[in-house]
């Protein structure tokens, strides 16, 4: 495939991945998606509803994006970090892979995710979680993690990474540098980690060294401050975590996804175009915004601002547009729609379900261990 030719304002549209509000692409959406061509969208249960429904939605979404498909993304963990609707099959939280311990299951269950997304056009996973759930009072991580040591988790992220990748979904490695020892939920405020350094090294970032060397496609940011790393910003927009530690250190240059920048660990402390710029600085390639769409055109006006005044160089933007260009022909290209008779046929299917039903019985059987060792 030629490589593509895009004018500045189409390389920033690029660097953005977009939510949404409704169940369709809506004249406004259509009109939005024409002018500020994102690279690509997150979906959310408040944009599905029925297999029927997520297919026409994906290729409606694509048909909009000719030039370059999009990525079409999308948080499908298991447990209670699950967006798709009724007939997909819905696996347990990735703790419960960690306690059986078994990489042929976990890597069956990631493969299964894949094949449900990718048939109805979802083709990028915001999984697998990779930090260690380290710190009991952590209101965000908890069950998300697949343990609290880092070996369980390097071992069994690095299988479900494979499992999406093997089948053409971009698996994302959430959130960097390590997200388990907080006490604080990002969604509501910015938490602290006061760890020294080696403690990071020794618990939160030997997942992340396990990814990287495997091979995995994306990873995302935290919005945590580290202080004995940076103690001005929190990981997403410190550009000696990202690109000092992320980039330089563990030698990483695959895609860099900032968590969601309207979460208040971010709006409480910076404007969205000031955030927006401080994180592509930083290192981060993809810039993630879910839902508001002021919010998203003054992240995009301002990193167009950015460029054309030389806040942000040529070659900077150019850098994070080749990265994000070979995910997309690593993993979208050639692109083809969905098809609904295939998304039929394998969401929820027999095969499927027959896994979960395996897992659960793992589970039950885990619990009675469990019980049985307490009492």
């Amino acid at each position: 495939m030629a490589r593509l030719q895009f004018s500045s304002r189409e390389k920033i549209g690029q660097l953005f991945m977009f939510g949404f509000m409704g169940t369709s692409v809506a004249p406004d959406l259509a009109e939005f998606i024409k002018e500020y061509k994102p690279g690509g969208i997150i979906l959310f249960s408040r944009n599905l509803e029925s297999v029927e429904q997520i297919v026409e939605l994906t290729n409606d979404l694509q048909r909009h994006s000719p030039k370059s498909p999009l990525f079409i993304s999308i948080d499908q963990e298991g447990g209670r970090v699950s967006r798709l609707p009724n007939g997909f099959t819905i696996f347990p939280a990735c703790e419960l892979l960690g306690r059986c311990n078994s990489s042929e299951l976990t890597y069956a269950a990631a493969a299964t995710i894949a094949k449900e997304l990718k048939v109805v056009g979802i083709n990028m996973n915001m999984a697998p979680v990779l930090d260690v759930n380290s710190n009991p009072d952590n209101p965000i991580i908890g069950d998300r993690a697949f343990g609290s040591t880092p070996d369980i988790v390097s071992e069994m992220a690095a299988v479900m990474a494979a499992g999406l990748q093997d089948n053409r979904v971009v698996a994302c490695g959430k959130h960097f540098p390590g997200h388990g020892d907080t006490k604080a939920d990002s969604h509501k405020e910015l938490p602290v980690v006061e760890a020294a350094h080696e403690r990071l090294e020794a618990v939160e970032l030997p997942p992340f060294r396990r990814a990287v060397a495997a091979g995995i496609a994306s990873i995302m940011t935290a919005h945590v401050l580290y202080r004995e790393l940076d103690p001005q910003l929190p990981a997403t927009l410190s550009h000696t975590i990202i690109t000092g530690l992320l980039r330089e250190e563990l030698r990483y240059d695959g895609v860099v996804l900032s968590d969601d920048l309207e979460m208040r660990a971010i709006v409480d402390h910076h404007g969205m175009g000031d955030a927006s710029v401080l994180a592509l600085q930083a290192g981060c390639d993809t810039l993630l915004i879910c839902k508001e769409r002021e919010r998203e055109v003054a992240a995009f006006e301002a990193i167009e601002k950015a460029v054309s005044s030389g806040i942000i160089s040529t070659e900077r933007l150019d850098q994070s547009v080749a990265r994000i260009q070979r995910m997309k022909q690593r993993f979208l290209i050639p692109y083809k729609p969905a098809v609904l008779s295939d998304a039929k046929l394998v969401a929820g299917c027999r095969t499927h379900r027959a896994l979960l039903h395996t897992m659960l019985q793992f589970k039950s059987r885990l619990d009675k261990r469990a019980i049985a060792k307490a009492v």
